[in-house]
Parts: C-alpha cells; structure tokens; sequence
C-alpha cells in the first residue's frame, strides 16, 4: 500500500490523492467534492448510489459530491489511483444526476488531458488552463451539447496584455477571466487559436526571456529565477532547459 495526499495552489482543486491498494475495501462514505479519478493499474468496482459500477484504466471516473460510494479492487493484484478532488463550485450541481447514472466516460482524450493535469499541479497557471478544458469537456458530456466557440477577435490580444502587464509574478486563470468577463476556456481556446500556443506557455516563455536578461547582467541563477517569477532556481533549470536546450549555467558560459 502507498498514499500520498496534497493539495495544490491550483483554485477548484481542493485535494491530489495518489494510493494504491490491494486488499483495502472502502466502506460506504460521501465526500463534499467531485471526486475525478484515472486508474493507472487494475480495476475497481464499487455502488454509488446502491448501484454497482466499475472503473477501468482506459476510463474518466467522476463521482458526484454527496452521493454515498464505496470501492474495493477488483482484481487480487490491486490498483493503482490518481485522484483529484473538485471544489462543488467547479462543476454545475445539475450534473449530480447524470454523474450517479454513468460515473465512468471512456473518453480517451479526456483521461489524456487529466494525466496531463496531474504533471502540471506544481504549475498553476497551466494546471488552472488545463482544468478548465477538462471541466469544459466533462459538462459537455453529460449535458449533451457542443463547446460554444467565443467569437470576440480582440479576446487573445487582451490576453496577452494583461500577462505581459502582469510579469514577472503573473496572474491567475479566472482572475484574468474577471477582468476580461469571460470564462477560462474561453481564454484559453481563443489564445492558442491566436498565438499558436496556449497561453500557460507563452508566460513561461515570458518568464524565460526575463531569466535571459537577468543572466546576461551576470546576476546569479538563484537570484534571477526570482527576479523572473519562478519558483526557485531549480524551476527556472528545467523551463530554462526545456525552452532553450540548455541550463542557465551553460547558457551564460
């Protein structure tokens, strides 16, 4: 058995739990959020709702807040979960009926977009971006309907003004949604469909040129990953190596 439990600076998120389990059964209990769950290894079944369900690998599960569940592996060989715990607000409480009726969507797209949020927890802002199109895609499927497409041309470039206004420290998702009266995915979909890339990366990259500048001063790594709003200076090493193949060290040498 292994757990381990946290919670991000991702808003909505309100708990990461990673475990796996073999023979542990848990007894019929409810949780106060939305519960998104990806299997990496063998299988579960569980009731919600007094009905009985199974969770897959190949599978989004997404039980509702409130609604009694219980889960037990099965298979003899154990799973291996990644959950993630949604604030209620995240998600439109009309959806609690359709989640109890058909918790598991095999939605390959979907299970990859929410691997991808768990690398990105220690990354707000895109934690934050790729949430919101997992949440997105997650409303559309049990309401039935089509993401709607924002059609406002100066939305990217009003975007991109507060991010670059923002620096180095940078801003929130839904901050920037406040102050644009828009929703979060619709920044991101009309940002990436502008610029060519999303908008989480075009900060960083942002934050890189900053970091560039610093160095070239001949100011010491730790100081500019501050300087350039990263985390420490072992965060600005592996986005200074990612961008520009090379270590911030090597660089300036």
């Amino acid at each position: 058995m292994s757990v381990a439990a946290w919670k991000p600076a991702v808003e909505g998120i309100k708990e990461v739990f990673h475990a796996s389990f073999t023979t542990h059964v848990y007894p019929a209990h409810t949780h106060d959020a939305w519960t998104l769950m990806v299997l990496d290894t063998g299988a579960v079944r569980y009731e919600l709702d007094r009905h009985e369900h199974g969770a897959l690998v190949d599978g989004v599960t997404l039980l509702p807040p409130h609604v009694p569940h219980d889960g037990r592996s099965a298979y003899p060989t154990g799973f291996h979960k990644r959950v993630l715990y949604l604030d209620d607000s995240v998600l439109p409480s009309d959806l609690i009926g359709k989640a109890v009726d058909t918790p598991m969507l095999p939605d390959p797209l979907l299970r990859h977009r929410v691997h991808q949020l768990h690398l990105a927890l220690d990354e707000p802002f895109e934690a934050a971006s790729r949430l919101a199109l997992i949440t997105e895609r997650l409303t559309h499927h049990f309401a039935g309907t089509a993401p709607v497409v924002h059609a406002d041309p100066t939305l990217a470039d009003r975007l991109r003004q507060l991010l670059d206004a923002s620096l180095p420290d940078g801003m929130t998702l839904n901050a920037a949604a406040r102050e644009l009266q828009t929703s979060p995915t619709h920044l991101v979909r009309a940002f990436s469909r502008r610029f060519g890339l999303p908008p989480h990366r075009y900060l960083t990259g942002r934050r890189v040129d900053l970091a560039r500048g610093y160095l070239v001063e001949g100011r010491p790594a730790a100081e500019v990953a501050v300087l350039a709003g990263f985390h420490d200076q072992s965060h600005l090493t592996r986005h200074f190596r990612r961008v520009l193949g090379t270590s911030p060290g090597r660089f300036v040498r």
